[in-house]
């Protein structure tokens, strides 16, 4: 794998720790199986590139583009609460209706933002007027992704152990003991469902920006790539603490992208004849590996570990 191939892997994770990040507030916070993110990431997307051509700047496009995901996510949780809708099938509604109104927000099912003014671009002006240089734009895009991902983990760190925060890992961990002490489980799964997207929406706001485009088609296997990136990460990190659970799913988003470029762009891939359109299968394959390989580390151990020698007498 080349160098620029190997930077823009980092460039995607980093984008994808936000969807990871989101994944992990819905799913493993609050215990709800959500699919709007499939229509969120595109939602955040086409809102920041439609806010951008309109004239807005980059700041307020991406705020657009935060407070959108965050009313999918709470439309989620409205069909749910309100109406009793099983949590994947709410989800599910409200990602097919976000197809069509994405659409609606782009007019086409591409906008293109060449010659726009975006993050990246304020970003290199800014430095360099201040110190008279900036770095290319491969690596200029990591740092500002990285810089990003990190005010979003200690932000999500301190809020999900602040007292609200607490009180929602209470309502996914056990609702009914919740309710029990007071705590409105309603308004904590409307309020985590709504960061959840928002915190989506704004991965994809900044991978329009990045990548130079919007596409109607950029949500097709965002959940599948979020949830990967959190098992990923559970699995190489055992703790408890939040923060490091955070952190996990940061870690695991970038070693998913890794592997997907490592396992289309080597020479093995190539001989059987592997090449980009088969993403979803590799992400498939990773995916159930993620998922098989950690029931199986105990009885991998019996297997491999040397049998113990039998006291002599």
């Amino acid at each position: 794998m080349s160098l620029f191939a190997f930077i823009g892997s980092i460039e995607i994770g980093l984008i994808y720790a936000l969807i990871a990040l989101g994944v992990f507030l819905s799913f493993r916070v609050l215990d709800f199986p959500d699919l709007t993110v499939d229509g969120s990431y595109p939602l955040g997307a086409a809102t920041a590139a439609a806010g951008i051509v309109a004239g807005l700047d980059p700041f307020s496009a991406t705020a657009l583009a935060i407070i959108a995901g965050g009313l999918a996510g709470a439309m989620t949780a409205w069909l749910n609460i309100r109406f009793r809708i099983l949590q994947l099938l709410a989800s599910i509604l409200t990602m097919t209706a976000l197809y069509s109104i994405n659409l609606r927000i782009m007019g086409k099912p591409n906008v293109p933002l060449l010659n726009q003014e975006t993050l990246v671009t304020w970003t290199r002006d800014h430095l360099t007027a201040i110190f008279g240089w900036a770095p290319p734009s491969y690596q200029l895009k990591v740092w500002m992704l990285g810089v990003i991902v990190l005010i979003v983990w200690a932000l999500l760190s301190w809020f999900l152990n602040s007292e609200f925060g607490l009180a929602m890992r209470a309502t996914g961990a056990n609702p009914r003991m919740a309710r029990a002490q007071g705590v409105s489980t309603q308004m904590h799964n409307y309020v985590g469902m709504a960061i959840s997207n928002a915190l989506v929406a704004l991965a994809g706001a900044l991978f329009a920006q990045t990548s130079g485009f919007a596409d109607i088609t950029l949500g097709t296997g965002t959940i599948v790539g979020g949830l990967a990136a959190v098992i990923l990460g559970e699995t190489l990190f055992r703790t408890r603490s939040i923060a490091w659970l955070l952190i996990a799913c940061i870690v695991g988003a970038i070693l998913y992208r890794l592997a997907i470029a490592l396992a289309l762009n080597s020479e093995w891939s190539r001989s059987i004849g592997l090449n980009s359109s088969d993403q979803n299968l590799v992400t498939s394959v990773l995916v159930g590996l993620a998922l098989i390989l950690p029931s199986q580390f105990p009885r991998l151990r019996a297997i491999f570990s040397p049998a113990p020698k039998s006291a002599s007498k």
